[in-house]
This record gives structure tokens, sequence and C-alpha cells, in this order.
């Protein structure tokens, strides 16, 4: 096997979302270093999550599974960085890597995809959602207890055709993803994220690295979004807060306006039967602060078995 020659690997799942998720970020580097795009090499690694078609990321342990073998990947020294969703990026990164970097963010909203209705609300009673959120599932039967929910896997492509064979009535997916892959066609409607809090990092491409590559980091410095990460990190240090997994419906969602950070924060049950909701704001600066406060006093409110 020949050796590549390539400045920087870029580890990536080889979904059509995250291969064009990767390009963008090549895309990024090869301006940012004067180099050619065949300088940046994408080495495809396949993930548990990927593996995983027939039951929901919830039942295997959760977050993680969609960047386990690649972080290894980054820890073994067979690629310099990692391009992800961000959405899916463990609570707590494993030791030695960094999220160094986010891409500029794309619109966080989910977005409601059905022929049989406009909206969640016109659903007909006891339609079928299929979803494989958590999230989702607990906001849906907030708003509308009567629905069935049944796991959907795969990538978008796969959903949208399982929708079209008639194998549930109505689906949730995030708007961002249909951008990226020219798919807005296919949204019946665009939920706005106060009735459809969107999940931490929904919307922004995470680069990681290990810590102790000095060359890489500098180098993502450079293509960093800062309004993003300042977002991303509020959203994430909420979700530390709460110890949060896929096995808890959480939602959370910054927003940044020159110096002012606002954020809102949302738990519930998985069957939407109980929630609550929390806001904040402050200076950009404590974005981290913000939070983690928010997630400590929600775990508060909820009390003990909340998340059991």
């Amino acid at each position: 096997m020949a050796q590549s020659t390539a400045f920087l690997r870029i580890g990536t799942r080889g979904s059509p979302l995250a291969l064009v998720q990767a390009r963008a970020a090549r895309a990024r580097l090869t301006a940012a270093m004067g180099v050619e795009e065949d300088g940046i090499e994408l080495v495809v690694i396949r993930t548990t999550g990927d593996i995983i078609q027939d039951r929901t990321l919830a039942e295997e342990g959760g977050k993680g599974l969609f960047t386990k073998e690649i972080e290894e990947a980054l820890l073994d020294g067979r690629v310099d960085l990692a391009v992800h969703s961000a959405k899916d990026m463990p609570t707590v990164l494993p030791g030695g890597l960094i999220l160094a970097a986010c891409l500029e963010r794309e619109d966080p909203r989910d977005v409601f995809i059905s022929r049989k209705a406009r909206s969640l609300a016109e659903l007909p009673k006891a339609a079928s959602l299929g979803t494989a959120s958590l999230r989702r599932q607990a906001i849906a039967m907030r708003a509308r207890p009567d629905l069935r929910v049944t796991p959907l896997r795969g990538n978008v492509e796969t959903r949208l055709r399982k929708l079209d064979a008639g194998e549930v009535d109505a689906t949730l997916l995030a708007l961002a993803g249909l951008r990226r892959l020219g798919l807005t066609e296919h949204a019946t409607h665009v939920m706005s994220a106060d009735e459809f809090l969107p999940a931490v990092a929904q919307g922004a491409i995470g680069i990681e690295t290990r810590t102790d590559n000095k060359r890489v980091r500098d180098t993502l410095a450079g293509i960093d979004h800062a309004n993003t990460s300042t977002a991303v990190a509020c959203e994430r240090s909420f979700l530390e807060a709460l110890d949060g997994s896929c096995k808890t419906p959480i939602a959370g969602h910054a927003t940044i306006a020159g110096d002012a950070v606002q954020f809102r924060g949302l738990i519930a049950r998985p069957d939407g039967s109980a929630a609550h909701d929390i806001a904040g704001t402050g200076h950009r600066k404590d974005a981290i602060i913000i939070g983690r406060e928010a997630g400590r006093e929600l775990k508060h409110r909820a009390g003990p078995g909340f998340f059991d």
C-alpha cells in the first residue's frame, strides 16, 4: 500500500451527509493552508453507529457511537483530525482529544416531513411518527400524546425512502442536513426553535484533533467560527452538567449576538409526560458557565429519579 503524501488526513464517516461535511472542512483548510485539494486526504471510517440499524442508539449506550472508531484512529495517529456532526460528539471527549474548531453553524431547526399532514398538529389521531431521537419523540409527544412513535434509523436518504414507502406517517429531521444534501424540497414544515427546541450542537460541524498536535490545532484555529464555537461550548456544558446521553431527552440551544449569549434548555421524559425548561443570558465570555448553571438548575428542579 502506497504511503500517503497528504499534508493532513481527515477521519470521517462514509454517509453522504458526513462526506459533504468533511469536504466542507477540507475546502476551508485548503484555502487556509494554500494547498491543493489532494493534499488533504479523506479517510472513511465505519463506526458502530453506522453498523447498528435495527435498534435505537440509546439501547446501545448512547452518545459516542458515531465517533468512537474515528477517535481511536485519531489517537493511533492514523488520521490527523476528525470531522463530525457536533451533536454526535460525546459529552466528555476521550483523554488526549479536543474539539478544536467549528465551522459556521447551519440552521439548527428541525423540520416536520409528511405526505399526510402539513404539520405535527394536523397529523391524524394515533398516526405513526418515525424517529430514533428521544428528544424529538419527547417534544412531539408533549404536544401529541396520541402519536405512535416507531424507531426510524438510517441516513437521511434512507429515512426519506422509508417515509415514502409508507412505513411511517411522518418523521422529523434536521434542516441543516437537508440543506447540506440539497434535499430541502422534502420539508413539509420548518419548526421554530421555540416550538421544537433543537438538540445540543445541532447544525454545527465539529473538528476534533489531538491535544498535543500543535500544528493541526494552530491550523484549525484559522478556520474556526468563533460564534459557533462559543454557542456549542455553552450547549455542551449544559449537557455535561446533566450527565446527558442519548438515553435522556435533552434539548439546548444558544445564540450569540455581539457579546451577549442567550440560552434555552429543556429536559423531558421520553413519553413527554413531564418536562422542565430554562432560559439564561449573559456575556459571551461566560458562555460555558451559563450552560453549566442552567444544567445544574434543571437537574435540581427535576429531582432524583427524573432521569431513571
